[in-house]
């Protein structure tokens, strides 16, 4: 199987102020003259990590990384303010203006493929290709299966200990319990509710238990924004009508794409990767066995360096 490239630094680091309020953190690493790359981290709420940039061959791809409004190193974090997704569109494409570039591969997991496909369908001409990873569509269901009732039934230990600061009157809608909960004014029990709903996903992320990764989701910093955005995102539909990325995808039926994702994600049931694998016919589907949702998973790393691979092969002639 292949690993993930040796890590690497950036070679520029910049400040991009988008609006009177949100400034974004973003870098760039690898080959200046390399194809274009963007990095669509998950969420809503994360951001990249150090090894974010580890899937791509450094010597082929001008890897650019940000972190999302209101996530990682971008201000001010856990900001909800003029953040929805069509703010989110908008960074990337002065994201791309600002670093002079005129057409890109996306690289998007889970929230990150849904970013990516809301970008491609607006922005179609502006996209090389895409790799997507644990697709979600952001379909009311999809929201319902791991926040309300599906996932339950396969982690019921784990949903006992995602439910518990919620009273039992508010458990018919939980996003939005949660939701009231960490925008409230006791810090104490904002924290407590942070830190289970960020838990809750980091439990059913991995195929195989993995403390690195829940240690990472339990980070106080972390879980307060995840929870703050992803609530807000999706207690407003995620800034979406329920088909609207299926219903798109004829606007990238030229546009290529790889689609990996795993026969066992608890957090976004294959069924969306299949969904619109059915729908955009340029696309490639790879379902990974013995792989759940998360990006850190030994055979979704495998699968997802063939597909930058493969990529670089189809597009490298067109970048020296």
């Amino acid at each position: 199987m292949f690993p993930l490239y040796p890590e690497i630094k950036p070679y520029k680091r910049h400040r991009l102020k988008v609006d009177e309020l949100h400034e974004l953190c973003l870098d760039e690493s690898g080959d200046v003259d390399g194809i274009p790359v963007l990095f669509v981290h998950d969420g809503p709420g994360s951001g990249c990590a150090f090894d974010s940039r580890r899937f791509f061959d450094p010597e082929k791809y001008r890897i650019v990384l940000f972190d999302q409004r209101g996530c990682g190193r971008s201000t001010p974090h856990g900001e909800t303010t003029d953040n929805t997704l069509q703010h989110l569109i908008g960074d990337m494409e002065k994201i791309r203006s600002f670093l002079e570039i005129d057409r890109w591969l996306l690289f998007g997991g889970a929230w990150g493929s849904t970013l990516s496909l809301a970008y491609a369908e607006t922005n179609p001409n502006q996209v090389l290709a895409m790799v997507l990873r644990s697709v979600f569509l952001a379909r009311k269901k999809d929201v319902h299966w791991i926040y309300q009732d599906g996932a339950s039934n396969i982690f019921p230990d784990h949903w006992v200990d995602y439910r518990h600061p919620i009273p039992a009157s508010e458990h018919e809608d939980l996003v939005e319990a949660y939701h009231k909960r960490v925008n409230g004014v006791d810090e104490l029990a904002k924290m407590a509710a942070s830190k289970a709903w960020s838990l809750w996903e980091a439990q059913c992320a991995s195929l195989h238990p993995n403390q690195d990764l829940l240690k990472h989701y339990a980070n106080p910093h972390r879980a307060m924004a995840r929870a703050r955005l992803a609530t807000h995102y999706f207690v407003n539909n995620c800034f979406l009508a329920d088909d609207q990325l299926i219903d798109a995808t004829d606007r990238i039926r030229d546009i290529p794409g790889i689609i990996v994702h795993g026969r066992f994600d608890m957090v976004s049931p294959l069924e969306n990767a299949y969904t619109l694998h059915k729908a955009w016919l340029s696309s490639q589907l790879y379902i990974v066995r013995e792989a759940g949702h998360a990006a850190t998973e030994p055979t979704l790393i495998d699968a997802l360096i063939r597909a930058t691979r493969d990529m670089a092969q189809r597009f490298e002639a067109d970048f020296q």
